[in-house]
Order: structure tokens, then C-alpha cells, then sequence
């Protein structure tokens, strides 16, 4: 049997983490001379000493150490733990949520999801605004450790491929994961301070660039307004999308130019081939509107390369209504969503290099078929692909369209319409944030969904952001008699 204290102290360390964290939007509310300082005080209160009395009771068998079987319990136990602490503050304060409202909102948070159960952002204090934005940027950190710490070691989704240029966190070499991990930290404080500062310089206020800056650094999409980005035109757009561009790229390339090696960053086919398609996916989109609207201008050219740049990365701010677009850039927009940005980055879905991957192996065994003796190798970054990760990123592709299938269907028989099924169900396991559909408000709430519809929707955000496999391997009886 599975000895859980290491997982259970590992948690009570950052629901602890979690609690003290309250306390920035806990001053920011409490310096406005706004009651609602109150609640995050009390939130604060009860999230740190549940953190601190579960990890003190569970310390004796953190010297057993977490194994690989454990990572798979722990990564479960953290994305479900920690949204449901984040929650407290969304029900016991001003915005006065239902628990699964609550719940969701969370869980949006902490997957950098983006979607919103909350309608009338404006009227919401500082402090929730600030809250919201540190659940993503909190989630949005905890994705990059767990793709490069953790995901490798697991072997999910052909992450193996990635463990020699990672690192082991188990046994001797947890030192060095400490290390790397500290330099990502480090990356990703600079990001977002840069971000925010850059915001403030494109005409947005102090509150609102700090929010955004978490949001965009985390490719999370919580906003400070309905609106969300439709309400920052012009120069923040820009901004927003050199950021979100920068956080869709492997942060690991980011540390490595730092220590004075540019190399890896300039020759990363992953970072290459999403830079590349995310410029043919502007490019037909622009040429499709000025087919249809007859000329071209700035603002047609600034909302697409907006809402591409936000959909590909899994940021998901919005900006307009692209439905009006027409069906063939919504299909784009839909199939960008679907791929997602680089392995290593905050960024969502099934990832750039999974995709390389599958088209390399799709053409190899065509042209086994022509020619049945010929051996044909799937490179990538110049090294072989060994049948073990191809066979990774095939389960991975199968778990997600199977998951995608039955979350629309589970959806739907909520009674909610079909373009509101399929969106949600797409917006939730690939972790993307917009949804569309007659059910969803001007401000693109789903808090007209119905309850069992918002469930689905966070058990399809807990399954892609943490790539399916992870936690359905928890549901084989053989894994806890291993």
C-alpha cells in the first residue's frame, strides 16, 4: 500500500503557500478602505493553518521520499486541493459564489483555464480582481514545474523525450531540480513585472497591469472587465501579445539565454514550428475579412493577430465577438486552440512538439506502405523518437478526443445547446477560456449554466491541464497494488 504522508505534506506546504498568498489582495483591499479586506483576512486565517496542521501531521514519512507512483497522486491532489481553498474567498465574500460557482471559478484560475462564472467584473473590488489574477499565475508556474519536473519522470504524453534535457527530481538529483526550478521562478517574476510595467506605459492603470500581467505571463485570460481585452484597444493589445507569444515558449529556453547561450532558443523547431503556424493562421484569417469586409485596416489586422496569438496560447482574453467572423476563422481559431503552445511554457492543450511528432509518424508509416522493407526513423530536434514516446503521444491524442467526445455529450444532456457544448467542452480540456453558444451572456459567463454543466466543465479543466493520462492512471486498481 502507498504511503500518501509525503503527498499529503508536500500539500500542506502550498495550501499553506496558498494562504499566505491572500495577503496581497487582502492589503490591496484593505489600503482602498475596502471592507472586503475581511474576508481574505478570514480566508487567509483558515487556508494557512489547514496547510500548516496537514503538513505537520504528515511530516514523519516525508523521508520515504515521493517516488513516481506518488507524483501521480500528488499532482492530482494539488490541482484539486488548491482550487478548493482558492474557492473560500469567492464564497464567503462580496461576490457571494454557490460552491460549485465558486469552485469553478477556482479551478479556471488555477488550470490558467480563463473561463468565468462571474458576470458584472467592474462592480468586484480590487482585492478579488487581484485574487483571480494570483490563482492563474500561481497555476500558471505550477504548469511549467510539473511539465518539467514532473511529466518527464511520469512518462505522460511522450514528456521522456524531454527528461535529458530536464532533470531528475527523485533520489541524488533533487538538488538540481531545486536549482532549475528556482531559475524558472526567477524568469517568471521578470515576465511579469516587464509585463506590467509595459501595460502601464500603454496607457492601462497600475491595478489593471498588475492583474493582466499575472494573467498574461500565466497564458491564463482572467480579466478586470467583462469585455476583457475589448476594453484595452489599441496599445495594451500589442503588448498583450508579445507577452503571450514570449509565455507560450519553453521557459527552459528562457533560463538557458540567461546563463548566456542563446542557441537552444534560436534553433528549437517547437518554438519555430509555433511561431510559424500562428503566422499562417493570421495570415488566412486577415485575408478572409478583407474578402469579405473589401479592404484592410488596422483594426481588422489588430483583432485577428489579438485573438489568434490569445486562442493558440490558451490565454483566451477576448476581443469582439469572432463568431461574427464568419465559420472559417472560427474553425481556425477553434483548430489553433486545439494544438496549443510549446511543451515547457504555461501555455495549454495538446502542445506544438506532440503535434510535429504525429505528422512525422503518420508520414513514416505511409511510406512503409509503400515501401514495407524500408526503415523509416521519426526524428525530432535531430534526435530518434523511440516507438515507447510515439506510443506516449498516440495514447495522449486518443485520451483527449475520447474525454473532448464524452464532455460534449455529458454537457449537452445538461441541456445546454450544441455550439455551448462543443465550446465548453473544447474550452475546458484544452484549457483554452472563451465559450460561445445562446447560453452565454455578452460578457461570456457561464454562470447560466446549469450546475451539473459547470462539474463537467471542471472535471474536463482538471484533466487537460494536467494531460488526462496523469489521472486516469489513479483509477487502475493495479497501479494501487503495484
Amino acid at each position: 500500500m502507498l504511503d500518501l504522508r509525503p503527498v499529503g505534506y508536500v500539500t500542506g506546504l502550498l495550501i499553506a503557500v496558498l494562504g499566505l498568498a491572500m495577503i496581497a489582495p487582502l492589503a490591496f483591499d484593505f489600503f482602498a478602505d475596502d471592507p472586503e479586506w475581511e474576508t481574505f483576512f478570514q480566508s487567509s486565517i483558515l487556508t494557512t493553518t489547514a496547510g500548516v496542521l496537514l503538513a505537520l501531521a504528515c511530516q514523519n514519512g516525508i523521508k520515504s521520499g515521493i517516488n513516481v507512483r506518488l507524483s501521480f497522486v500528488l499532482t492530482t491532489v494539488v490541482w484539486i486541493a488548491l482550487p478548493a481553498f482558492g474557492a473560500i474567498p469567492f464564497m464567503i465574500g462580496e461576490t457571494n459564489l454557490s460552491l460549485v460557482d465558486a469552485m469553478f471559478e477556482a479551478m479556471s484560475g488555477m488550470t490558467t483555464t480563463g473561463a468565468t462564472a462571474i458576470h458584472g467584473l467592474e462592480t468586484h473590488s480590487y482585492g478579488i480582481h487581484v485574487w483571480r489574477g494570483i490563482l492563474q499565475w500561481l497555476g500558471g508556474l505550477g504548469v511549467v514545474i510539473v511539465a518539467m519536473i514532473f511529466l518527464p519522470v511520469m512518462k505522460v504524453g511522450g514528456m521522456q523525450f524531454f527528461h535529458s534535457e530536464g532533470f531528475d527530481t527523485f533520489g541524488k538529483a533533487l538538488p538540481r531540480a531545486l536549482d532549475i526550478a528556482k531559475g524558472l521562478l526567477w524568469i517568471y517574476v521578470i515576465l511579469t513585472v516587464i509585463c506590467a510595467i509595459s501595460y502601464v506605459a500603454a496607457g492601462m492603470s497600475v491595478t489593471d497591469s498588475i492583474v493582466h500581467a499575472f494573467t498574461t505571463i500565466a497564458t491564463g485570460g482572467f480579466s478586470t472587465t467583462d469585455a476583457s481585452f475589448a476594453a484595452f484597444p489599441g496599445a495594451p493589445q500589442y503588448v498583450s501579445v508579445v507577452f503571450m507569444l514570449l509565455a507560450g515558449l519553453p521557459f527552459l529556453r528562457f533560463l538557458q539565454l540567461i546563463q548566456g547561450d542563446p542557441q537552444p532558443l534560436w534553433r528549437d523547431s517547437q518554438i519555430r514550428t509555433y511561431l510559424t503556424w500562428t503566422v499562417y493562421a493570421i495570415l488566412l484569417i486577415v485575408v478572409f475579412r478583407m474578402s469579405v469586409e473589401g479592404e484592410f485596416s488596422e483594426e481588422l489586422f489588430r483583432s485577428t493577430l489579438f485573438n489568434v496569438v490569445s486562442i493558440f496560447s490558451g490565454t483566451g482574453y477576448g476581443d469582439g465577438d469572432v463568431l461574427a467572423w464568419g465559420p472559417f476563422p472560427f474553425a481556425i481559431l477553434f483548430a489553433v486552440g486545439a494544438i496549443g503552445a510549446c511543451s515547457g511554457s504555461t501555455g495549454c492543450s495538446l502542445k506544438v512538439f506532440r503535434y510535429q511528432i504525429l505528422l512525422q509518424a503518420i508520414s513514416a508509416q505511409i511510406a512503409k506502405m509503400y515501401s514495407p522493407n524500408r526503415v523509416v526513423s521519426v526524428k525530432f530536434e535531430g534526435r530518434v523518437v523511440s516507438p515507447e514516446v510515439i506510443s506516449s503521444i498516440m495514447l495522449l491524442f486518443t485520451c483527449f478526443i475520447l474525454s473532448f467526445g464524452v464532455l460534449i455529450v455529458l454537457i449537452g444532456m445538461t441541456g445546454v445547446g450544441f455550439m455551448g457544448s462543443v465550446t465548453a467542452a473544447w474550452t475546458s480540456i484544452f484549457n483554452i477560456g472563451p465559450v460561445f453558444g445562446s447560453e452565454v451572456g455578452p460578457s461570456g459567463a457561464v454562470n447560466t449554466y446549469p450546475d451539473p454543466a459547470k462539474w463537467f466543465m471542471i472535471l474536463g479543466m482538471l484533466l487537460g491541464r494536467l494531460e488526462i493520462v496523469s489521472v486516469f492512471v489513479l483509477f487502475l486498481p493495479r497501479f494501487w497494488r503495484a
